[in-house]
């Protein structure tokens, strides 16, 4: 018994600092959240519904260094528009400042 546990905690060790198993965590934990946030009611990941998909947003401003605290204050305080056509993005304050952060940090990295 002693034995099969520490395989198993040889396996998660090794998972802990794998690099595309954590990209997947943390894609897997985007998509919950947005997901039950509702940001899947307007965007697509790769296609835009009524507001840009995911991946256009990341593409356009992926490489902006001012991006992630523009995007988290859209997020939060909403858009007039014009952006990316007519329709504004409502605010979403209720969500807290760590669900925004992981939201725009995933999306920053999609290209």
């Amino acid at each position: 018994m002693k034995s099969q546990w520490n395989g198993i905690a040889a396996v998660a060790m090794a998972l802990m600092f794998a690099g595309p198993v954590d990209a997947a965590v943390d894609a897997a934990a985007f998509k919950a959240l947005a997901k039950k946030k509702g940001c899947f009611n307007c965007h697509g990941m790769d296609r835009p519904i009524l507001g840009p998909s995911l991946r256009d947003i990341g593409r356009k401003y992926g490489s902006d260094a001012g991006a992630q605290a523009r995007l988290a204050g859209i997020i939060k305080n909403g858009s007039k528009g014009g952006v990316w056509g007519k329709d504004a993005m409502p605010a979403y304050a209720r969500l807290g400042d760590e669900d925004i952060k992981t939201l725009v940090q995933f999306i920053l990295s999609l290209k």
